[in-house]
């Protein structure tokens, strides 16, 4: 049984930051696509980070890239999103996901992962 386990939200002040975790288990995630999204409320979940487990090969949304940063510990089959400067406009819960890692595929949209974490909140204050 494939679980996506995440950790490490909390409150911070803006200009802060944070790092949220993501346990993987339940399978051999090698060939998959790991992806942090977020959703605000009243707003659709967006995809803000992701990484080729294989490879190491990142991708980020325009409004996180240069203040956050993702990685992945092989020996703990761990995902992270490293978040600096945080502004009030990243307050959101954040979901890790996964979906296999085939080319030529979207690694922005939801409806592409198969796998979902319960999420992590996530709130910056001012």
């Amino acid at each position: 049984q494939v679980q996506l386990v995440e950790s490490g939200g909390g409150l911070v002040q803006v200009g802060g930051s944070l790092r949220v975790s993501c346990a993987a288990s339940g399978r051999t995630f090698s060939r998959y696509i790991m992806g942090w999204f977020r959703q605000a409320p009243g707003k659709e979940r967006e995809f803000v980070a992701g990484i080729r487990w294989s490879s190491g090969n990142t991708y980020y949304s325009d409004s996180v890239k240069g203040r956050f940063t993702i990685s992945r510990d092989n020996a703990k089959n761990t995902v992270y999103l490293q978040m600096n400067s945080l502004k009030p406009e990243d307050t959101a819960v954040y979901y890790c996901a996964a979906k296999p890692g085939l080319y030529g595929t979207s690694w922005f949209s939801p409806l592409e992962y198969d796998y979902w974490g319960q999420g992590t909140q996530v709130t910056v204050s001012s």
